[in-house]
């Protein structure tokens, strides 16, 4: 009797089973611990076969991180209506990025700790993404100072400072949401809006907070 012959998996869904298994291993072990062969295991491949596809740990390394990357901006934007009052979208981005972020913790673990630490190849395209949304919450801010104000008096690099603060305390909060215990994206979303919406809140208000006099 011949082999019985087995449906063959269509390359790009076998890559994508790849690379959800090195985001797993790379998340968990991180990314000099992390042996392709290991990868391959848990992917239900050879290793020659990873390497076939991918090339190389460093590519397969930089596919997770662009892959992830995207998904995470992609659920941040799709998260917020636009058309909604400026807290409003301020809230939806925020639960959604938490939110994505708690699903996919390993992907996290890569993009926040991984990427950034093991050279500049893998911190420039981490540093893509967050300047993709970054940019994005300057203009949710811009907009939502527009519609508050007929003459806004907000600085353009006070808005974008706002949004590297906004940025930046949301990465922290969402890396130690992930190590908590109980927290959930729902919690860490409202812990962020009430530290930041008070002041954001009140800039649109016109009340901005003015330091004393030296």
């Amino acid at each position: 009797m011949g082999a019985v012959k087995t449906k063959r998996m269509p390359r790009a869904v076998r890559e994508q089973q790849m690379l959800d298994a090195a985001v797993e291993i790379f998340g968990r072990r991180g990314y000099m611990a992390a042996s392709m062969d290991e990868i391959a295991e848990l992917a239900g491949v050879s290793k020659p076969l990873v390497y076939l596809y991918l090339n190389s740990k460093e590519d397969l390394f930089t596919a997770c991180i662009r892959r992830e990357a995207k998904a995470l901006v992609e659920a941040v934007r799709a998260g917020v209506d636009t058309g909604l009052p400026a807290d409003r979208q301020l809230w939806d981005g925020l639960l959604a990025f938490f939110a994505h972020t708690a699903e996919h913790p390993h992907a996290w673990t890569v993009l926040h700790l991984q990427a950034r630490t093991h050279g500049e190849p893998f911190a420039a395209e981490v540093a893509a993404m967050r300047a993709e949304i970054v940019a994005f919450v300057t203009q949710l801010i811009a907009v939502a100072a527009r519609e508050a104000h007929r003459d806004p008096d907000l600085p353009e690099r006070e808005v974008a400072g706002l949004a590297e603060a906004l940025v930046g305390a949301a990465e922290s909060l969402a890396a130690w949401t992930n190590t908590t215990e109980g927290v959930t994206a729902r919690q860490a979303a409202a812990t962020l809006m009430n530290f930041a919406w008070a002041g954001l809140g009140n800039l649109m208000a016109g009340r901005p907070w003015s330091p004393p006099e030296a």
